[in-house]
C-alpha cells in the first residue's frame, strides 16, 4: 500500500531516480541497501495497539499477507515509476489480474477484453469468471468502434495489453480510456511488455495497470510476482480482497524486484534496441513471411506506439514460411536461445505461442487473434545481437 506527498525529497524526480531510490525508508540500522523483512507477524506494544492496528484505526504492520516493509518498498517505487497514487503487490501477474476483477466485478458484469491478450488472461475472463456470472467479450484491440459497439449498460470494466502478446498491436489508450469513461466503465492496461520506462497507461487516462513482475521489473527471470498500480480508491479494493485471499507477493521476490527496478529503464532501452535489430533482420530473411514489432515503419501501429510510448520493446513475432513443422524446426535448430514460454528475461527466448502460451484457445480464437501454426515469438535478451541473428539463421536457412 503506497502513498506519496509534496514534501518527500523524491517528489517530481525523474525515473530513473525513482527507480533506484523511492520507497526505502532507512530502519535504525542505517542500512544503505533495501532491507529484506523474512516476517509473517509483527509484534505490537499493547493490547489497545493490536486493536488499533487490526481495526484500521492506526497504520503499521499486521500481518505479512497484507503488510510488511520489503514489499511496501516495492509498492511504493512501482507506484512512483507508473505516476500512480497508490500500489498493492500480488503473488503473480495473473493474481493480479484475478484480483483486480474479483475486488472490481460482480455477477451479472460485463467486460469488454482484447482479444489477443495473453491466453491465460483470455480463459481467466471467459472460464472462470464466466463461471460466476461475469461475462466477457473479446474484441480486437485496434478497432474502436468495435469496442464501442459492444457496450452493454452492464459494461463495468475494459481490459487490454498495448503492445499486445505476440502479435504487438497497438490500442489507442486515451480514446479507450474516454469511452470507457463516458460509459461509467473503468480502463484496465497490462502494460507489461512496456513497463513504466516506456509507457505510462495512467497518463493516458487509464485507471489501472497491472503488471506480470515476473517479467521486466525482474528482468533476470528470478521470481513470480505481480502488482496493481493506480487511484487509492480503487487500489485499496484491490487490497481488501489480497487481505482476505491472500494471493500475496513474498517479501523476498519483491526485495529481487526491488533490485531489478534499479536498471529498468537501461534494460528496456537496451532490449528495444536488439528487437528493432532483429526485426530489421528478419525483414530481410527469404524463409520468413511476415514481422511484427510495432518499431517497424510498416507495422499499422507504428505511429501511434511513437506518440505513446518512449520505444518499442522487446517483444517480437514472425510468421515463416510454412506450418507447424517449418517453425518448429526453426525453433530446434537454435542452440544458444531459450525455449521457454517466459519472457522480459536478459536471456533471449522463443516460442511456439500456438501451442503454449496460447495453446488452451480453441482453433476458433487463435485464428481470431492471429496465432497462426507457422507463428514464432521471440522475446530479444540482452545478448550480442549479431549472435543472437547467427542462432536463427541456422534454422531458417534449412527452410
Amino acid at each position: 500500500m503506497t502513498e506519496q506527498y509534496d514534501d518527500d525529497p523524491l517528489f517530481g524526480a525523474a525515473l530513473d531516480t525513482l527507480a533506484i531510490r523511492a520507497g526505502h525508508l532507512r530502519t535504525a540500522e542505517g542500512e544503505h541497501g533495501e532491507p529484506l523483512f523474512l516476517t509473517s507477524s509483527y509484534v505490537f506494544a499493547n493490547a489497545a495497539e493490536a486493536a488499533a492496528r487490526f481495526s484500521g484505526e492506526q497504520s503499521g504492520n499486521v500481518y505479512s499477507r497484507y503488510t510488511n516493509p520489503t514489499v511496501r518498498n516495492f509498492e511504493v517505487r512501482i507506484a512512483a515509476l507508473e505516476g500512480a497514487e497508490q500500489a498493492v503487490a500480488t503473488s503473480s501477474g495473473m493474481a493480479a489480474i484475478l484480483s483486480t476483477c474479483i475486488a472490481l466485478l460482480k455477477a451479472g458484469d460485463h467486460v469488454l477484453c482484447s482479444r489477443d491478450v495473453f491466453g491465460t488472461t483470455t480463459v481467466l475472463m471467459e472460464k472462470y469468471l464466466g463461471k460466476f456470472g461475469v461475462q466477457s467479450s473479446f474484441l480486437p484491440v485496434t478497432d474502436l468502434e468495435q469496442w464501442r459497439e459492444a457496450l452493454r449498460p452492464e459494461t463495468k470494466l475494459l481490459f487490454l495489453e498495448t503492445p499486445s502478446n505476440p502479435l504487438c498491436e497497438i490500442a489507442d489508450i486515451k480514446k479507450l480510456a474516454a469511452l470507457a469513461h463516458e460509459h461509467g466503465a473503468l480502463l484496465v492496461v497490462d502494460n507489461c511488455l512496456c513497463t513504466p520506462a516506456l509507457q505510462q497507461p495512467l497518463a493516458l487516462g487509464a485507471d489501472l495497470v497491472v503488471h506480470s513482475a515476473t517479467k521486466y521489473l525482474d528482468g533476470q527471470g528470478r521470481c513470480l510476482g505481480g502488482v496493481v498500480c493506480g487511484r487509492s480508491e480503487l487500489v485499496n479494493e484491490v487490497l481488501a480482497f489480497i487481505r482476505s485471499a491472500g494471493p500475496t507477493m513474498s517479501a523476498f521476490n519483491a526485495w529481487v524486484f526491488l533490485k531489478g527496478l534499479e536498471t529498468l529503464r537501461l534494460r528496456m532501452d537496451a532490449h528495444s534496441a536488439n528487437a528493432m535489430s532483429l526485426a530489421l533482420w528478419l525483414q530481410q530473411q527469404p524463409a520468413v513471411e511476415k514481422v511484427f514489432y510495432a518499431g517497424l515503419p510498416d507495422h499499422p501501429g507504428h505511429e501511434l506506439a511513437t506518440e505513446q510510448q518512449r520505444s518499442f520493446g522487446g517483444v517480437l513475432s514472425f510468421r515463416v514460411k510454412g506450418g507447424r513443422e517449418q517453425a518448429w524446426r526453426v525453433i530446434d535448430s537454435t542452440r544458444i536461445l531459450s525455449l521457454t514460454a517466459n519472457l522480459g528475461d536478459a536471456k533471449t527466448t522463443i516460442v511456439h505461442p500456438a501451442t503454449t502460451t496460447h495453446g488452451r484457445l480453441s482453433d476458433e480464437q487463435k485464428a481470431a487473434s492471429g496465432i497462426t501454426e507457422n507463428l514464432i515469438r521471440i522475446a530479444v535478451g540482452l545478448e550480442d545481437i549479431e549472435d543472437i541473428k547467427a542462432d536463427l539463421k541456422r534454422g531458417l536457412d534449412s527452410l
